[in-house]
């Protein structure tokens, strides 16, 4: 049941974050490099095409490129499946089903484009404290520092009865 609870969360994240790039580049017309719309004072939806991974690294120079990052991507979100269908913990799924879909969309405009839409810019000012960034984006980043502080804060309730020593097997 827990696996399909990722499962669900995947898709969720992978249809939100598609249709979302389909609204901002469509309907609203913001299909062309750093087009812009004011929504807040300090959050614009902004156009970019980014051809490269997390931070702008590894752009994607030419094809070659474009699908070694499409199947170095690949590779990770199968990794993340392979986790996700195996993890017994609730928190962790929901976490790994946030990675899953937000690769996913990505993915498929990478695959589907030859680059990722980015759209949200969160601003204060002229300081920007994040790179222009997807749905996709905000799930991955949001998993995985579930992951990270589950991993890092959170024990499990230990067993009712503790495990024997060494020397009361042995005795």
């Amino acid at each position: 049941m827990t696996r399909w609870i990722g499962l669900g969360v995947a898709l969720l994240v992978f249809l939100l974050d598609q249709f979302a790039k389909f609204y901002v580049t469509g309907p609203l017309g913001l299909n062309v490099q750093d087009a812009s719309l004011t929504v807040l004072p300090i959050f614009d939806l902004r156009f970019v095409k980014n051809v490269g991974v997390s931070l702008g690294l590894l752009p994607a120079s030419g094809a070659t490129m474009r699908w070694l990052l499409v199947a170095m991507t690949g590779a990770i979100a199968a990794g993340v499946l392979w986790w996700m269908l195996r993890e017994r913990k609730r928190p962790d799924v929901i976490a790994l089903g946030l990675v899953l879909g937000g690769a996913l969309g990505n993915i498929l405009d990478r695959s589907r484009l030859g680059y990722v839409v980015d759209f949200a810019d969160l601003h204060f000012g002229e300081w920007r404290p994040f790179l222009v960034f997807n749905v996709a984006d905000a799930a991955i980043t949001i998993g995985v520092l579930i992951l990270l502080i589950r991993a890092l804060f959170v024990r499990d309730k230990a067993a009712k009865s503790p495990a024997p020593l060494e020397n009361e097997v042995n005795a």
